[in-house]
């Protein structure tokens, strides 16, 4: 399980894959969340805009387990 430290209340999940390395730039969240499946905290979820929060897990198959840090 991999720690994505924020320092604000939130992180969107489009900045998380970013930051994730998971995609290059923010234009591609949307291509990848359609053709990728991607669960916070255990739901399928497919809103780039989705708030994270501490202590939120977010597991995406094809590049494991994050966990939301402060």
């Amino acid at each position: 399980m991999k720690e994505i430290q924020i320092t604000t209340e939130y992180i969107t999940l489009g900045q998380l894959l970013k930051q994730a390395d998971v995609i290059q730039s923010g234009g591609m969240v949307k291509w990848y969340l359609a053709e990728h499946e991607v669960f916070v905290n255990e739901e399928l979820e497919q809103r780039r805009g989705k708030k994270l929060y501490e202590g939120d897990t977010i597991t995406i198959p094809a590049a494991g387990t994050f966990v939301v840090t402060r």
